[in-house]
């Protein structure tokens, strides 16, 4: 307790001086002034304060063992039975801190605590165990593609046993930060890609960590509470800190701070990301493929000089973005997350928003609803249908392409079957209105003949909604192959 803070903020420290209240025969820390402290230093680390009273000083340090064997006299006896009681209590999985304690009686204190002489006391066992949830966290993480490492403090032993307990993949293979540091920059590359489990960490040796996987290309998310994390944190693409027990300069370095320190919320954190970043490309592909056909529909007759060539007129191009621009802005905003968005793997850090597998989907189905409107274009010129009617046709074929576009696209892996059943109270609010401003458009004559439409018959109708979802829902087939080679 006297090697600890007076007001204790570690959690370490605040369980020595629960510990010391429960007990000491007589509580002294009233009576006692903390005089002078040696910080948290060393390699492997110790720290030392000295308290006063009227008639007595108290030297006392804690931290590492092996600090603090390397600081006191200790016989062969008393050191191999040290070192037992450090193995036995490691290998089951608990934080170790030695005690010492030192007589000094001049005022002018050395300049570091090494200089001491210390008297070893004894060690300190705690058992720090892991969140209930610990488990399911790492699981989510690793489906979602994540590798997750651990960067500690702590000795090899203890770090083991408690990665061993919570299924952590890797707790076999270790190292610590005095060999991490003799590893020239190209070695150490490659080191951090094979190795997931990082004992004895000091600040510039997970400074080290962190550059390594960012030259690497990872993208690095690091969480950490202590005023050793501080450079690490500022230096990972994401830094976390700790709400609840981290340091202000943890906090201060960080990007992100975990109000309630449960890692769970990084995983919603991660698949809300995942959400938003997935609905805005669909949003985006959206307006690529609707757009073609619209840009193509009017440019291709009035280029080739067919029979209508002002097929549309500005005012149906309003009203065709008019439509679409509610689906893309709010429909897709308020799709829900897909089943298999957590098990994707993470992006490479050096891909595009969109890649060219992306934009070329988007382009071919956009060409093939202009295939489509184009085709009901024809077919009315061969029927000898008239301008007014070829247009309301044609229209009603890319009113129809839109609609089922927007269903199709909410997921370019699972069936238009499955996505009917998202909840998303927006799609048939859009679909409807969209269906009823069209017929409006399509049987109020005042409307119509703004539009220069004329009202089609049943079998006309049908036709333009066929072909219109015709060009649309060709690529349920290509999604039913994206499944089928995923099972394989």
């Amino acid at each position: 307790m006297w090697a600890s803070e007076p007001i204790p903020f570690d959690p370490m420290e605040v369980a020595l001086h629960k510990a010391y209240a429960k007990i000491a025969v007589k509580d002294e820390r009233s009576y006692y002034k903390l005089i002078h402290e040696y910080p948290l230093s060393g390699k492997p680390p110790m720290m030392t304060h000295i308290f006063e009273s009227k008639n007595k000083t108290i030297i006392s340090a804690k931290g590492a063992p092996e600090a603090l064997i390397s600081v006191s006299q200790l016989s062969d006896a008393e050191l191999n039975q040290i070192e037992k009681a450090i193995q036995e209590l490691t290998n089951e999985g608990f934080r170790i801190l030695a005690v010492a304690e030192a007589k000094f009686e001049d005022k002018n204190f050395p300049k570091t605590q090494q200089e001491f002489q210390f008297d070893f006391k004894g060690l300190v066992a705690f058992y720090d165990p892991p969140k209930a949830n610990i488990n399911s966290v790492l699981e989510h993480f690793y489906q979602a593609g994540i590798t997750v490492k651990i960067i500690t403090g702590d000795n090899a032993e203890t770090t083991t046993s408690i990665a061993k307990q919570i299924g952590f993949v890797g707790y076999e293979n270790s190292i610590s930060g005095d060999e991490l540091m003799k590893l020239s920059d190209e070695a150490l590359q490659e080191r951090v890609s094979e190795t997931n489990l990082f004992t004895r960490m000091f600040p510039d040796a997970k400074l080290r960590i962190i550059n390594a996987l960012k030259s690497n290309q990872e993208i690095v998310a690091m969480t950490g509470d202590g005023v050793n994390d501080g450079p690490a944190l500022k230096a990972a693409h994401i830094g976390i800190a700790m709400g609840q027990k981290g340091t202000e300069i943890a906090k201060e370095a960080a990007s992100l701070i975990l109000i309630k320190d449960d890692l769970l919320n990084m995983v919603d954190a991660i698949a809300m990301g995942r959400k938003i970043y997935s609905n805005l490309k669909k949003a985006i592909q959206f307006i690529i493929s609707i757009h073609i056909p619209i840009i193509l529909t009017v440019f291709i007759p009035l280029v080739l000089g067919w029979v209508y060539p002002s097929i549309f007129s500005p005012i149906h191009i309003i009203f065709l973005e008019l439509i679409m621009g509610p689906t893309c802005s709010i429909v897709y905003e308020n799709e829900p997350m897909e089943k298999n968005t957590m098990q994707q793997k993470p992006r490479p850090f050096t891909d595009t928003f969109f890649n060219w597998k992306e934009l070329s989907t988007s382009i071919i189905q956009g060409v093939v609803i202009t295939c489509g409107t184009l085709f009901v274009y024809q077919y009315c010129l061969y029927s000898n249908c008239n301008e007014a009617l070829t247009r309301t046709m044609v229209f009603i074929c890319l009113i129809t392409s839109n609609i089922f576009l927007t269903l199709s696209n909410r997921s370019f892996y699972y069936s238009i079957l499955t996505t009917i059943q998202y909840k998303n109270n927006l799609i048939p609010i859009i679909i409807s209105i969209t269906g009823f401003i069209t017929a409006l458009l399509l049987y109020v004559p005042s409307l119509s003949a703004f539009f220069s439409f004329e009202p089609l018959n049943g079998s006309q109708l049908v036709f333009s909604v066929s072909v219109g979802f015709m060009a649309v829902i060709w690529y349920e087939i290509v999604k039913i192959w994206k499944r089928n080679t995923a099972k394989l």
